[in-house]
């Protein structure tokens, strides 16, 4: 049986829970690797997902390296530059452990899509203090970019349309591990 053509359809799972695990252990060896160990970095979770996954990494590397990496969150949502048009989610907590000065900081999110999430936590970070360098860790880059920002450690990139939704899901917030696409008009 086939949908009418006006009628939402369902999502489609391009993650599952298998597949996320390994692109994290993937990512979680590509920061190392860049970073030659995990001296001096930090990781930095956009919440909401960005926290869990930044988590998760943070497990991963210890696991690997036998090193406990700094973990903390970074709120954004001041940051935004679409507040004026857009109400806001209440804002949350940053939670950075000790000084990012001369840090390697990792800042780790869902989902990279127009830039300007990760623009924000740039300037957030600056409110912080001067790392040695910062870098990106995203579990999903779809594309569509309208800044120029780009990923250091990719979980899978995922070629969308414009008026597609990327949601990422997640056990810490969602009680399970997926990556679906919808059209922007189909149910959630």
């Amino acid at each position: 049986m086939s949908l009418p053509p006006d009628s939402p359809q369902p999502d489609r799972v391009v993650i599952d829970a298998e597949e996320l695990s390994r692109a994290l252990t993937r990512m979680a060896h590509q920061l190392l690797e860049a970073n030659r160990g995990a001296s001096d970095l930090v990781l930095l979770g956009i919440p909401t997902r960005g926290a869990p996954l930044a988590r998760r990494l943070a497990a991963l590397i210890e696991q690997a390296e036998g090193t406990a990496v700094r973990l903390g969150t970074l709120d954004i949502t001041m940051y935004r530059d679409d507040l004026r048009r857009h109400p806001t989610r209440p804002v949350g907590r940053t939670e950075v452990p000790g000084s990012i000065d001369d840090a390697v900081v990792v800042l780790v999110d869902d989902v990279l899509f127009s830039g300007r999430t990760v623009a924000a936590a740039f300037d957030a970070l600056r409110d912080l203090g001067r790392p040695r360098a910062v870098r990106l860790a995203v579990l999903v880059d779809r594309g569509h970019r309208e800044l120029p920002i780009a990923a250091d450690a990719i979980g899978r990139t995922i070629q969308t349309a414009a008026d597609e939704r990327v949601s990422v899901r997640l056990t810490e917030v969602d009680g399970l591990d997926e990556v679906t696409i919808s059209r922007a008009g189909d149910r959630r």
